[in-house]
């Protein structure tokens, strides 16, 4: 048995053992008191006392038990225990509260009788103390709910910290997963891309050998990337997830333009064709840069998937909403194996996330003619209390 466990038992032994001295001590005190119900040697009443103060060793589990016993004792010989167990009873019974001073009354009834046999001069200092011992019980059993109430609040108060820190935590490695995949994970595809383009124009046998070699690492890191951005996304502890800037992150003044992600596509034999329709500078840098994301994935699922195919960019910027639109032709060759396997299928979904972070909506699907096709609508203006 726990300390904890032991000290309530002691407690209600001390008390019982309290009780059982003083009830036979006013027993012996006046050997010769006789009573109208029964007629005995003061012995019998030091027996009774200590019956009746046995009684508040069970007071916790069942004062209404208790009290009545000790209320049917206190009719022949009126037991010190009856000034302890009314407090018990509003503490610790359960029930209504009228219940509660039903049994109280009862007990103080009991105890006025029994005092009335034994001829006793003052009838209202005991039936006060029983009174006053329950007011006790009760301010002790409002306390306890008090308490009780006050830990359970601070206890969920302490989860929904740790739920909401925990979120914020899932939020900011989705955030980190988004902005490595947008980011590196383009450069990587045109690095690929680059080496690959060298390979085959080159006429070296050393240079052709060393962009394969390039190609292959491309390739590699791609694959690196996406187990590392599938480790953040599923919420497991990564190495960029814990501390440090967070990346692919940039001013919103040094944002690079769509024009910079088309030259870096043209410049690795993707023809792209750039549409902008309205005033750029009406938009807010948060819809700026996941613009930027958007036609820099959709570019990228080009590269990868339609080798060879024409591209069109088509931007319009309105009072209250952009409009991107990212088209391609059906590709004229089959894709490089090595470089659609490094991809883990999620551009799409991470890109869509970050598109209704800020409010808008994203759609993408095959078109008739075999090609493929992006669509964006985002807000001109997001209010700063939109996560992101």
């Amino acid at each position: 048995m726990g300390r904890s466990r032991m000290l309530p038992v002691a407690v209600d032994v001390a008390v019982a053992v309290v009780a059982a001295v003083m009830g036979a001590a006013l027993a012996f005190a006046d050997p010769n008191v006789g009573t109208r119900f029964v007629t005995a040697p003061a012995w019998v009443y030091a027996v009774a006392q200590a019956a009746a103060a046995a009684m508040l060793l069970v007071r916790r589990r069942y004062p209404y038990t208790a009290t009545l016993a000790i209320a049917a004792i206190s009719l022949f010989a009126p037991a010190w225990a009856a000034f302890l167990i009314p407090y018990a009873v509003t503490a610790y019974a359960s029930g209504p509260r009228s219940r509660q001073w039903g049994a109280v009354g009862l007990l103080a009834t009991a105890f006025l009788v029994g005092m009335h046999a034994w001829a006793v001069d003052d009838p209202f200092t005991a039936p006060a103390v029983i009174f006053v011992s329950a007011l006790l019980g009760m301010y002790f059993n409002a306390r306890r709910s008090l308490v009780a109430e006050l830990t359970g609040r601070a206890e969920r108060a302490e989860r929904e910290r740790l739920l909401l820190a925990e979120q914020a935590r899932a939020d900011e490695r989705i955030r980190l997963a988004g902005e490595m995949h947008d980011v590196v994970t383009h450069r990587i595809n045109l690095m690929v891309l680059q080496a690959g383009a060298l390979r085959v124009s080159s006429t070296d046998p050393a240079a052709r050998a060393a962009a394969e070699e390039l190609r292959v690492a491309g390739c590699q890191a791609l694959a690196e990337l996406r187990d590392l951005v599938g480790v953040l996304r599923n919420g497991q502890p990564g190495p960029a997830a814990d501390g440090g800037k967070p990346t692919g992150t940039t001013d919103p003044g040094t944002e690079p333009g769509l024009e910079s992600l088309v030259d870096d596509s043209r410049a690795v034999g993707l023809p792209v064709c750039l549409a902008e329709d309205g005033d750029p500078a009406v938009v807010a840098p948060t819809v700026r840069r996941t613009l930027f994301r958007v036609v820099q994935e959709s570019l990228t699922n080009v590269h990868k998937h339609a080798p060879g195919a024409d591209a069109t960019v088509s931007v319009h910027y309105g009072r209250d909403s952009v409009r991107a639109t990212v088209s391609n032709t059906p590709p004229r060759r089959p894709p490089d194996a090595d470089l659609t396997a490094a991809g883990g299928g999620s551009g799409l979904a991470g890109l869509r996330h970050r598109v209704e972070v800020v409010g808008g909506t994203l759609s993408a699907g095959s078109t008739s003619d075999g090609g493929f096709t992006v669509r964006a609508t985002l807000p001109v203006y997001v209010p700063t209390a939109v996560r992101r």
